[in-house]
């Protein structure tokens, strides 16, 4: 009975990773027209404690290092002598690739999460017996 829990602890761990993730990319988008917004990273981690194997926990967020888009627009308040200012260097094509193989991670986890709940419902049908 152990290995299951274990096995619906790894799954929750995934979901909630995952979660993460999205809600990082979300804002990624959200901010792609914001002057001088750096793209936010996160990584995974083996999940520390008395979390069974195989867990995942969100690990550090970092700032992306590449470089801010210059856009020219002489108008804008930020803008240099020059007519450039800052733009974000988030590209939105990438942030939709991560936020659908978030999504589909996630539905995994749920996925495995219900089959595990489902062996564990029928294995106390069969003890009850």
């Amino acid at each position: 009975m152990n290995t299951l829990s274990d096995a619906l602890a790894v799954t929750a761990s995934g979901m909630q990773a995952q979660a993460a993730r999205l809600r990082y990319v979300s804002e990624n988008i959200a901010n792609a027209d914001t002057p001088g917004y750096r793209r936010k990273l996160m990584t995974f981690e083996q999940a520390a404690g008395s979390a069974p194997d195989g867990a995942v926990a969100p690990g550090d967020v970092t700032l992306d290092r590449t470089s801010l888009t210059q856009v020219y627009d002489p108008s804008h308040p930020l803008a240099s002598e020059d007519g450039y200012y800052n733009g974000s260097n988030v590209n939105l094509l990438v942030e939709i690739a991560d936020a659908r193989e978030a999504s589909r991670s996630y539905e995994a986890n749920v996925k495995m999460f219900e089959q595990v709940r489902q062996m564990s419902s029928a294995l106390m049908d069969l003890l009850k017996r």
